[in-house]
């Protein structure tokens, strides 16, 4: 079977509001406020929770790797419980995985998201069932971009991990793809959109309306 594996936060879904709230929440009990800026910040909420402290201790001039690590396990508690209050799917985005399932593709996700996280915030959404696999950061020893946690994906999918296609939003989801020799989608719609480009993945998505045709050109069709 042929499968379309996504990455989650900045490719299917808009995160960054829900995580940029866990990360102030952090820095407020540290007595700074609110560091990071909704929209502004955007881009670096979707790089995950250590890098939402690490760019906000900077920005204060007071980082110190032992901070980010102290401060790391109450940054996801505030999220576990704040997980879906902003948090949109980008337009079209489960209609073309609707349209992807109804083709015979296996469908499913792979994130640097602790898996957990992800399979919570899913769930919250009411799409979980939607996606035959979930891999996160701490599924397997290794994450993207080393390209078992991808392959895991399409396998756990009921695919052939040499038969898959990954879409994604970041230099990451562009590296993972290569080095596990399958093409990659990235979009351009989300907070790094700008960039996609100059990483030269196989294609760029501006429209989640495309994505099915991008599929069959890059891996074929599913039967």
């Amino acid at each position: 079977m042929r499968t379309v594996i996504f990455d989650l936060d900045g490719t299917l879904a808009d995160t960054s509001g829900d995580l940029l709230a866990a990360a102030n929440h952090c820095f407020r009990h540290m007595g700074h406020g609110d560091v990071l800026i909704d929209g502004q910040d955007a881009a670096v909420a979707l790089r995950g929770g250590r890098m939402m402290l690490t760019h906000g201790l900077k920005r204060v001039g007071e980082y110190s790797e032992d901070t980010v690590f102290e401060y790391y396990p109450m940054l996801l508690e505030a999220y576990s419980k704040a997980i879906d209050t902003h948090t949109r799917f980008y337009p079209g985005a489960l209609e073309a995985v609707d349209i992807l399932r109804g083709a015979g593709y296996g469908v499913g996700i792979c994130t640097n998201k602790p898996e957990g996280l992800a399979d919570l915030l899913l769930t919250r959404l009411g799409v979980r069932d939607q996606f035959a696999s979930l891999v996160g950061a701490d599924t397997l020893p290794v994450r993207k971009p080393d390209p078992e946690p991808l392959r895991e994906a399409a396998r756990r999918a009921g695919g052939h991990p040499d038969l898959c296609v990954l879409i994604g939003d970041s230099d990451t989801d562009r590296n993972t793809a290569k080095a596990a020799g399958v093409p990659s989608v990235l979009v351009t719609f989300g907070p790094s959109g700008d960039d996609m480009a100059a990483l030269e993945p196989e294609a760029l998505l501006h429209h989640f309306d495309d994505l099915p045709e991008l599929v069959t050109d890059l891996i074929g069709a599913a039967a």
